[in-house]
Order: structure tokens, then C-alpha cells, then sequence
């Protein structure tokens, strides 16, 4: 999974979506791959500007300071749209954590989580920590 926060300025995709469809029916999630000639961009970055967030491991200080960036980031830039994150993960650190679960209550916009796969532990504490009326978890998704 790539690291950091995406780079401003960037140009906005929308116009030239459908040349990105065919390309990223064909590419595996975090493949990385090139879009248009001269950008090269990775999937999980562009799911980030659409304010896609996924916690697919387990919850260290790495992933967490990745996330508490992107969320304070993308709040600033526009803190009237809601934030999604989608959580998959079997646990992890404390402290790491729960500074994931403070930055989501402190942020202005409203944070959806989602939960599709296993929210244990940590990851359970972190899917509670959305708005309380936009928690979600697919039907076969395992909480503990």
C-alpha cells in the first residue's frame, strides 16, 4: 500500500473517466498503473481523492499516522463531504488506534465506517468510532 498523502495540486479525473473504466476493470486493486500518458498513478490513491480510506491490516503507528493524515487532509480541503472508511483488519495496537478513533471524532466531517471482512479488537473499536447513525458492516463481515 502506497505511503503518504496524496500530492497537491492534482488534476481532476472526471472528464477523462471514460479512458480510466477499461483500464481499471483489467488491474488488481493495488496494482499500480499508468493512467494517461505522463501520470502514473496507483488505485488506492484515487480511491483517496474520491475520500475512500481503507484499513486492510492490522493498526500500527504507520498505518495510523497514513490515515490520520489523509483524514485531517481531507478534511481541511473540504470539510462538507463525508468521509468512508473501510475497515478489514484483526486488531492491532493501542495507542495507534485510539489516536485513529480521536481524529475521527475531532474531524468535521462525518466519518462512514465499513466494515467487510473482520473488525476485531482494535478494528472493532475503530468501526464504532464512525458516526453513530453511518456504521455499516456487509453481511458476512465478522465483528468481534
Amino acid at each position: 500500500m502506497p505511503i503518504g498523502v496524496p500530492k497537491v495540486p492534482f488534476e481532476v479525473l472526471e472528464r477523462k473517466m471514460h479512458i480510466l473504466i477499461p483500464i481499471l476493470k483489467e488491474i488488481f486493486f493495488f496494482c499500480a498503473c499508468t493512467v494517461l500518458k505522463g501520470y502514473n498513478l496507483t488505485l488506492i490513491n484515487q480511491l483517496y481523492r474520491e475520500r475512500l480510506l481503507v484499513l486492510g491490516q492490522e493498526v500500527d503507528s504507520e498505518i495510523s499516522n497514513q490515515l490520520i493524515g489523509l483524514i485531517i487532509y481531507l478534511s481541511i480541503e473540504d470539510d462538507t463531504k463525508y468521509l468512508y472508511l473501510f475497515i478489514n483488519s484483526p486488531g492491532g495496537w493501542v495507542i495507534p488506534g485510539v489516536a485513529l478513533y480521536d481524529t475521527m471524532q475531532f474531524v468535521q466531517p462525518d466519518v462512514h465506517t465499513i466494515c467487510m471482512g473482520s473488525a476485531a479488537s482494535m478494528g472493532s473499536l475503530i468501526l464504532v468510532g464512525g458516526e453513530i447513525t453511518k456504521r455499516l458492516a456487509f453481511p458476512h463481515a465478522w465483528r468481534q
